[in-house]
């Protein structure tokens, strides 16, 4: 009973984390189109901090509600450094960089990050990458530059926009792989709350532009920034942290491939921009790609668990008949069979050839 128990649980925990990397990848591909609307009335700092303020608020009820109490020690390091690269600085360099170049640019330099969290994570963290990892995320790489490619605008983009779109993909990455170890001891809900919290500290020196731009911006702008902070930051950051906990830093890295083909979709349904052939090919590669890095080789049968048989087939242990106690031999017959003497069978043991049946 145990043994079946232990299968069901374990197949219920993966579907669980597949379920929360899901609403993840969801959320950050929503992500696009309310920056749009919300970066037109806020600067990049303002956006920032007002996205974070607001999670930090959904995060911080949650977090009273369930009694969650401060992370422990050993957490605080991977809290602090995910906290100031990636809520802090990735969301301040990515807003500011999408200013400076076009979105096909921004897409393009940004999704360097997930290459980046693989090489990391083997390195700093000893994550395996097998091969079927890495043929998925080259797909998914593909992927994401056509859809940048056929998505770039006829602007020129700057060279300061390419770097700080770099520079949100390295601090992206370096959070993530930060962020692993604190997950060993803090819970997923208290990773996510005070990693945003020292986020929100960090983009303090924007309080003053974020009143003032606040004041003047529509009302629409400011529930969009109210939204980035609710669902893509508390929501979307906690189903990763989740996830996270059951999966490999690199595995996870390469499920956010999916966004760009998700921000196609919702692009096309919300805003009406209607892509083209190549932006499609784009998105079709990045979930291909997705799929294969989440997919898992067969499993290969164990070398002695049967008797061989023909290629392709599978091998059957040999059957043995009822009742039969296997018995030592005889050191005598031992002794004559050291020396070259065979002696007949003893009626004692079991011949293969009858016992498989074969003739």
């Amino acid at each position: 009973m145990m043994n079946v128990s232990r299968p069901r649980s374990a197949r219920r925990a993966e579907l669980l984390a597949a379920g929360a990397a899901t609403v993840t990848v969801v959320l950050w591909a929503s992500a696009f189109v309310s920056i749009r609307s919300a970066g037109a009335a806020y600067s990049p700092g303002a956006l920032a901090l007002g996205r974070l303020a607001s999670g930090v608020l959904v995060l911080g009820a949650i977090c009273l509600w369930r009694r969650e109490g401060i992370p422990p020690r050993s957490a605080w390091r991977g809290i602090m450094v995910s906290g100031v690269l990636w809520f802090g600085f990735y969301m301040l360099a990515l807003n500011w960089g999408e200013q400076q170049v076009d979105a096909g640019t921004a897409a393009l330099v940004v999704n360097v990050g997930p290459i980046l969290i693989a090489l990391l994570g083997a390195r700093l963290l000893g994550d395996s990458v097998p091969p079927r990892l890495l043929a998925g995320m080259a797909v998914s790489f593909a992927g994401a530059v056509t859809v940048g490619l056929s998505m770039s605008g006829e602007g020129g983009s700057s060279v300061l926009g390419v770097v700080l779109c770099l520079l949100a993909a390295m601090a992206y990455a370096a959070g993530v792989v930060a962020q692993k170890p604190a997950l060993g001891t803090g819970s997923p809900l208290q990773v996510t709350t005070y990693g945003c919290l020292v986020g929100a500290v960090v983009c303090l020196p924007f309080a003053g532009q974020l009143v003032r731009e606040a004041a003047d911006a529509p009302v629409s702008a400011t529930l969009n920034m109210v939204y980035l902070g609710v669902f893509p930051t508390a929501l979307a950051f906690t189903t990763w942290a989740y996830a996270l906990t059951r999966t490999t830093a690199s595995r996870m890295g390469a499920t956010t491939y999916a966004v760009p083909a998700l921000v196609v979709l919702m692009s096309w349904l919300a805003l009406g921009e209607v892509p083209g052939p190549f932006t499609l090919l784009g998105g079709a590669l990045c979930l291909a790609g997705v799929a294969v890095s989440r997919s898992r080789a067969g499993a290969k049968p164990r070398a002695g668990s049967g008797a061989a048989g023909p290629a392709g087939t599978v091998p059957v242990p040999v059957p043995v008949p009822a009742g039969t106690v296997p018995v030592p031999p005889d050191p005598e017959e031992v002794r004559g069979r050291a020396h070259g003497v065979r002696e007949a069978p003893d009626a004692r043991e079991v011949r293969p050839d009858r016992a498989s049946g074969s003739t």
